[in-house]
């Protein structure tokens, strides 16, 4: 009797856990295009995705659910050549005025100048949370992997398995934390002249339209939402929630020197010493 007790206790277990986490679910499975659909496709057996901007639109995609704390990952090759005026975006977001939001955005730039790997932060609809690096690759050359791993403790930013940022929990000293919201993947491409490039002093060379990225092999390992009741089932200790595992609640050691590597030889950009832009308030760094 005993032993059947612990049969069906095991198998509701993983039934928990296979409903709580998406692995190695395809592009055409997981997402679908939801601006510019002439301007976008999906193809390659459906994992790959391909998105296209000119003078009459840009174009994006969406994942067919919204997640709560997992890690999420996608290679991506952006526009090549004079990209100037383009961003390509990669994020997490939920709706509403007061949203939730990770972002990865890749500002393009004139042929010969680096990407901006751009990242910001949203929390109740409040962002200005923006970190911004040079990568020490070309984008455009080949595919690489952008992931973002989330859960109740941090949110990290990662390039090819490089952690490039971290943004703490610290509710506990009143800075807001994204984790009552369940949020959908985005991609897209878009005409973002007005700011991308030199606070938008470069203006997008329609000539070398139509600009292409592409996309491929989405994974969301995460805990899917399904309403208020997963802030706290995607939260919780359990064997199916593995982002809550202690190894995930913050980075190793060798973690650490990778972080700093980053941060010393790429970043360009941190709102935390931004004191011109914050009026010399002090901000706490999250990380």
């Amino acid at each position: 009797m005993g032993t059947k007790i612990l049969r069906v206790m095991f198998i509701a277990l993983c039934l928990f856990a296979f409903d709580q986490v998406l692995v190695d679910a395809k592009i055409s499975r997981s997402m679908y295009i939801n601006w510019g659909q002439q301007h976008a496709s999906i193809s390659g057996d459906g994992e790959d995705l391909q998105l296209v901007l000119d003078q009459t639109s840009g174009s994006a995609a969406q994942s067919k659910r919204g997640f709560l704390f997992g890690s999420i990952e996608m290679l991506i090759k952006l526009v090549p050549g004079n990209s100037a005026g383009t961003v390509t975006a990669y994020y997490l977001t939920s709706s509403g005025d007061k949203h939730d939001e990770i972002d990865f955005e890749f500002l393009g730039n004139v042929s010969g100048q680096p990407y901006i790997i751009h990242t910001n932060l949203y929390t109740q609809g409040k962002g200005s949370k923006e970190q911004q690096f040079y990568p020490w690759f070309d984008p455009t050359a080949d595919f690489h992997n952008y992931t973002i791993h989330w859960n109740p403790t941090e949110i990290v930013w990662y390039v090819d398995s490089l952690p490039i940022r971290v943004f703490r929990n610290y509710e506990n000293q009143g800075i807001a934390y994204p984790n009552k919201q369940g949020m959908k993947v985005h991609t897209s491409l878009w005409n973002a002249d007005n700011w991308a490039t030199r606070g938008g002093l470069v203006k997008i060379d329609w000539n070398n339209s139509p600009f292409t990225a592409r996309f491929r092999r989405f994974r969301g390992k995460a805990c899917k939402w399904n309403g208020p009741v997963s802030i706290g089932q995607c939260a919780s200790n359990t064997p199916g929630n593995w982002w809550t595992s202690p190894v995930y609640k913050q980075l190793s050691n060798a973690q650490k020197g990778q972080l700093n590597w980053v941060r010393s030889q790429h970043m360009i950009y941190d709102y935390c010493k931004d004191t011109k832009r914050f009026n010399g308030i002090h901000l706490v760094t999250p990380s």
